[in-house]
């Protein structure tokens, strides 16, 4: 190789190199330029969206590019403060409540009730994880979320004793977001107030979701069975509904002015207030039933969407909300005076006229022997023998009738031997000697029911108090529970995977107090079936209240004993079978005054026998 040959390679390595020195200047000056226009912009913009992606894979593009890692933390430090932060968890509790929130989206995350635990003694939590939210849609930058927003704390002890955290958010350009919430040194109904500075609207709308835990020792119970899962609200006119919940998703629409809806599962309830109401809600809801995922102590899920009216401050606008966490205690909720306490199921549906003699005669007299009486099993009690000696009159009326029957008896049957097999001629014989003995065929019965609304309403009022909450009597450790003795392992169709020792004492106790009035009861040859029906129904109920709670199953097994004696008493010293059979003896001597009934009755059978003796006419 010549000289002018090695020159000339050197001068094209020269030029190459040069070349590509030059190029990757041009591209590094080319991309800071681009990155120093992305920050001029968002500083000029601060509520636009500006994607640092450039930035930062200009910092990736080189290990250690000082000038380009600048660039992307001057764009990110550019945004509203807002939009930049790490999710803490603070702790806001009084005497009864601890509450933690997330300063992402200013919520609670978790409440655990103080006070209470769960059934295996652990602390109880209404709700617990991420997946408990209240957020709403502001009127900024195209509807953004406040679950999307990092809040800076502030919490505050206040004189009175209530505790404060104030969460704030500074969107830049003069907006703010201010989420509040007061809880007072001991109650369960927490304040909440949501400040809007520099943004304007009439409503904010608002979504709470709830995921409520397992908290009782029966989870199939809580998830809808019974129906002690449920949906509840109320409109400012006093109007309001109930949804039970069930395994499929369902939806409910109101336009109207919803004051407070809430979500009640057993023994607990979570509840949103407005005082001025919400409108446009809408309310979805499922029981939760796949118990093999990692959430199978998820009882049900909840979530509301309503609209929150805003009311004008002197920079802001305003809307106020007050959030009942705690148990379904019926004096607790009766006291905020908004109608709560209908959370307490007392009564529904066809039998919706049982909750008042619940709440103004069972309910009073229960606080006022719990008042000075710690052992509410012994409460029980007292109650099925209150009840009992207040129904003694109609008790006393209807075994009375029941001897007449039994002193008429022998003439009924003298009657039967003598008129045959004429069903209807008997029926007419029957009543002549009932209305000249002066005895009621139904007076055995009517005195009787007035007795089934008392027993309707302790049905409703016992499972549903959570006063019989890990109430311990006897082998039961739990009142508001079934008191199981034995578990199979298996479900047993109709009765289920357990054995209520209460519900077996009902059941034997039932069919006792059956036979003993089968003995003291003159029977209908007419209807055998009416012989076995006393026996049959116990049977049915055995595993209809095998689930029941034991303080219900164990009042309806007091109150059989106490009928037995009272029936015992009753016939053994009160009634003189004798001297009934004198009196209605003189009766059939004393003119009668037949009833209208009686009249209009008595031509009935006669206009039916009538009848049947005219033949049928020829086709």
């Amino acid at each position: 190789m010549d000289r002018n040959q090695i020159t000339g390679f050197a001068l094209l390595a020269a030029l190459v190199i040069g070349y590509f020195l030059y190029n990757n200047h041009e591209q590094k000056v080319f991309q800071e330029k681009k990155i120093a226009d992305s920050i001029a912009y968002a500083v000029a913009h601060p509520h636009a969206k500006v994607d640092s992606s450039m930035a930062l894979k200009a910092g990736t593009t080189t290990t250690a590019n000082p000038v380009a890692d600048s660039l992307a933390e001057a764009l990110r430090k550019s945004q509203p403060a807002a939009f930049n932060g790490t999710r803490e968890i603070v702790t806001l509790e009084n005497k009864k409540l601890s509450l933690q929130f997330s300063t992402k989206g200013a919520y609670p995350v978790a409440a655990n009730i103080k006070g209470y635990k769960t059934y295996d003694q652990k602390p109880l939590y209404l709700f617990n994880g991420p997946n408990n939210y209240l957020s709403a849609i502001l009127p900024y930058d195209n509807g953004r979320s406040t679950a999307d927003l990092y809040f800076v704390p502030v919490m505050k002890d206040e004189p009175n004793g209530d505790k404060t955290v104030d969460f704030a958010a500074d969107l830049g350009g003069g907006k703010r977001v201010d989420i509040k919430y007061t809880l007072p040194a001991d109650d369960y109904m927490m304040r909440c107030s949501i400040s809007l500075t520099g943004m304007s609207a009439s409503s904010l709308p608002i979504t709470l979701q709830t995921y409520g835990l397992q908290t009782e020792k029966d989870v199939t119970v809580e998830r809808g069975g019974s129906g002690v899962t449920q949906i509840y609200y109320k409109n400012k006119n006093g109007d309001g509904d109930y949804f039970s919940l069930h395994a499929e998703e369902k939806t409910i629409h109101d336009d109207g002015t919803a004051l407070w809806i809430g979500f009640r599962k057993q023994y607990f309830s979570t509840a949103l207030i407005n005082d001025d109401g919400f409108t446009k809600m809408d309310v979805k809801f499922a029981a939760k039933t796949d118990s093999n995922k990692a959430d199978s102590n998820v009882v049900a899920q909840y979530q509301a969407k309503m609209d929150l009216p805003l009311k004008a401050g002197s920079n802001e606008q305003i809307a106020s909300l007050k959030w009942y966490i705690g148990p379904n205690d019926y004096r607790t909720l009766q006291a905020y005076k908004i109608g709560l306490d209908d959370m307490v199921p007392l009564g529904y549906g066809i039998m919706a006229f049982v909750k008042y003699i619940n709440k103004f005669a069972l309910i009073p007299f229960f606080y006022f022997l719990a008042s000075f009486i710690n052992s509410y099993a012994l409460i029980i009690m007292l109650m099925t023998v209150f009840i009992r000696l207040i129904l003694s009159f109609f008790t006393y009326k209807s075994y009375l009738s029941s001897a007449k029957m039994r002193v008429l008896k022998p003439e009924l049957d003298e009657l039967r031997a003598k008129i045959g097999d004429d069903q209807q001629k008997f029926s007419m014989e029957q009543m002549k000697l009932y209305k000249s003995a002066g005895v009621n065929p139904l007076g055995g019965c009517l005195p009787m029911l007035f007795q089934l609304p008392i027993l309707l309403s302790m049905y409703y009022m016992f499972p549903s108090f959570i006063e019989f909450r890990q109430q311990h009597f006897l082998w039961c450790n739990d009142l508001s529970t079934y008191d199981s003795i034995y578990n199979f392992g298996f479900n047993i169709p109709f009765y289920g995977d357990h054995i209520s020792l209460f519900t077996l004492l009902m059941t034997a106790s039932s069919l006792f107090l059956a036979i003993y009035n089968r003995n003291m009861t003159p029977q209908d040859p007419n209807n055998p079936m009416m012989k076995y029906m006393p026996f049959i129904f116990p049977i049915i109920l055995m595993g209809v209240f095998n689930k029941m709670a034991a303080a219900l199953t164990f009042y309806y097994t007091f109150s059989n004993i106490l009928s037995i004696a009272q029936q015992f008493i009753i016939q053994k010293y009160f009634i003189n079978e004798k001297a009934i059979h004198a009196q209605l003896q003189e009766n059939k001597n004393k003119p009668v005054t037949p009833s209208k009934w009686s009249q209009r009755l008595e031509e009935m059978q006669k206009m039916q026998a009538e009848r049947a003796k005219v033949p049928p006419r020829k086709k």
